[in-house]
């Protein structure tokens, strides 16, 4: 339920922001918040957890297509100094969307308003998305889009099935113990992604119109990059579900106060963000990259050191690993993107960004299932205690995802891009 939004929404993001440039920008905006709306009540009224999880992936969809025109909006309509000011209030604007989302979802839960429990975090889109509905359709500028950009759905369906073929199998492989499907399964999902690659360069050679320019796809510490962005984000998704498990599992925490036991790392993020963005990426460059990922490794072992602990469990107990963590991460979030679209050219800046935000959305939503899977086999064994630290043994899986992306860092390009204030990454619902 957790994954599948992800995962539609990273499938669908490049065909959406092609959708924007064909039928205007404006028109799809709408059309994706209206659906995006929809599909959140349909989300709240869902009968069975089976049609909550179908509903699921269509909100994902929706959100695809609602998600890329913001950005094209505001280069459209704003350039040169104007637009980095307007760039200045958007990336923090997400970045508070982040922090205030798990606070505001768990109190809405635990506050329990009507009786609607969890529904109420899917209705509370609606009256939010109606007013945004209303506001947008009067002050959106009316600018038609181009009927010459082709839309290849032959490219989305293979983005769309290779990355269902890949997460499926990490979803229930633990479970199941591994049979020969799912490994045919993964196998299958990443022959997709490299037919996918030829595909569009087949396109584009005989003059029409690819998902993305398969240029980018030549640029080496590109195409590390995005190895290294699906490594940084699965891990920090899935961990980051892990630690909602086991506040409400483990510890009978409601969701409100296992929201709030994510504030430290919410918060740690913002910090870290702030004095990547604002001092040290512009002077340090990929070196930035590997400061945050040593400074999660510091988080990840100050946070097995505090739950081997004996006594009662505090929250307060491990606030300064999961603080340390945070802040790790929010040093690579800020420069990321940035560092690795420095490795294409002007005219490829579009497809490359598209491509990141989407392999960063799937990737959550390969973390949410790995990590989610290994928490949940480990918390059959034993007490919650012992599930974290099972899941952070296979910090044998945290920690390789790390250890490999800091790896990676060293191919990327030196310096970040200076013009890349319009490629922030999305936030993972």
């Amino acid at each position: 339920m957790i994954g599948g939004y992800a995962l539609t929404l990273g499938a669908g993001l490049i065909i959406g922001g092609r959708l924007g440039d064909r039928y205007g920008r404006r028109r799809m905006f709408l059309l994706g918040l209206g659906a995006f709306r929809l599909a959140s009540a349909l989300c709240a009224a869902a009968p069975t957890i089976e049609s909550l999880i179908v509903l699921r992936l269509a909100q994902g969809l929706a959100g695809a297509m609602l998600l890329p025109q913001g950005l094209g909006l505001l280069r459209e309509n704003f350039s040169g100094k104007e637009l980095a000011q307007v760039f200045g209030v958007f990336g923090p604007v997400l970045g508070l969307g982040g922090i205030i989302g798990p606070v505001l979802g768990g109190g809405l839960i635990s506050a329990d308003l009507f009786g609607w429990g969890w529904r109420t975090v899917f209705l509370i889109n609606v009256p939010i998305g109606v007013t945004a509905l209303i506001v947008s359709w009067l002050i959106l500028p009316k600018r038609p889009g181009d009927r010459s950009v082709g839309i290849d759905l032959t490219g989305a369906a293979l983005v769309v099935a290779s990355s269902a073929l890949l997460v499926l199998p990490l979803n229930f492989g633990q479970e199941r113990d591994w049979p020969l499907w799912t490994w045919l399964s993964i196998a299958a999902g990443l022959a997709g992604f490299v037919g996918f690659g030829l595909q569009q360069r087949g396109r584009a050679a005989g003059g029409r119109t690819p998902l993305v320019v398969p240029t980018i796809f030549g640029r080496g510490a590109y195409t590390v990059g995005l190895v290294g962005i699906a490594l940084f984000f699965s891990a920090l998704i899935g961990t980051q579900l892990v630690l909602t498990l086991f506040l409400q599992i483990g510890h009978g925490f409601t969701a409100g106060e296992a929201g709030l036991g994510n504030l430290p790392v919410a918060i740690g993020t913002a910090v870290g963000g702030a004095l990547s963005g604002a001092i040290l990426a512009e002077r340090l460059g990929r070196v930035v990259l590997q400061l945050g990922a040593v400074i999660q490794l510091g988080g990840a072992a100050l946070l097995w050191s505090e739950l081997g602990h004996d006594g009662p469990f505090s929250i307060w107990g491990i606030v300064p690993g999961i603080a340390l963590a945070g802040m790790g991460s929010g040093v690579v979030i800020a420069a990321l993107f940035s560092v690795i679209l420095a490795a294409v050219r002007d005219d490829e800046i579009s497809s490359a960004s598209g491509v990141l935000t989407a392999v960063q959305s799937i990737a959550g939503s390969i973390g949410v299932a790995i990590f989610g899977s290994v928490f949940f086999d480990g918390i059959t064994t034993g007490s919650a205690e012992q599930a974290f630290r099972h899941t952070l043994t296979v910090l044998v899986v945290l920690v390789v995802l790390l250890v490999a992306f800091l790896a990676l860092t060293f191919a990327f390009p030196k310096k970040a891009r200076a013009d890349s204030h319009d490629t922030s990454p999305v936030p993972v619902a």
